[in-house]
């Protein structure tokens, strides 16, 4: 790669920082960073190993030291927030949970959820379950109390 290409560089850099922009987290604009630094090289003259060794170095020295810079001031989730808060709760089942067919579900108050059985058992509806966990968009639920 010559010194006429420097603007492939910054073309990668431009998408880069722009996909920072568009996703969540802080994670792509040190990658734009140093497709910057590497255009600068190649516009310097500089050759294409000097290039990608600049790029691959500045990109991950910059991400190493905003990872600890973040994970400083960012504290773990608490649990109980979100969908977490789901679990240890007990809910009601309104259709019959069976992990073979994918069916399942158990109400909380207003709230219906899909639900899996932890063991692997059919729970049958009116049954009072515990959810033992989340995951994705259905509860993992225990039998605790048989229904009428």
């Amino acid at each position: 790669m010559s010194a006429e290409f420097w603007w492939i560089w910054m073309i990668i850099g431009a998408f880069f920082v722009i996909a920072e922009i568009l996703t969540a987290g802080f994670f792509l604009l040190w990658f734009g960073v140093g497709a910057g630094v590497a255009g600068l090289l190649a516009l310097a003259g500089l050759g294409l190993g000097w290039q990608l060794t600049a790029f691959i170095v500045i990109s991950f020295v910059l991400f190493a030291v905003s990872r600890r810079f973040a994970d400083r001031f960012t504290k773990p989730q608490p649990p109980g927030i979100g969908a977490d808060r789901f679990v240890g709760r007990t809910g009601v089942v309104v259709e019959e949970i069976d992990n073979q067919q994918n069916t399942g579900k158990v109400r909380f108050a207003q709230e219906e959820w899909r639900a899996h059985s932890s063991t692997g058992d059919n729970i049958t509806t009116g049954d009072t379950v515990e959810v033992t966990r989340v995951e994705g968009t259905h509860v993992v639920v225990r039998t605790i109390q048989k229904g009428d």
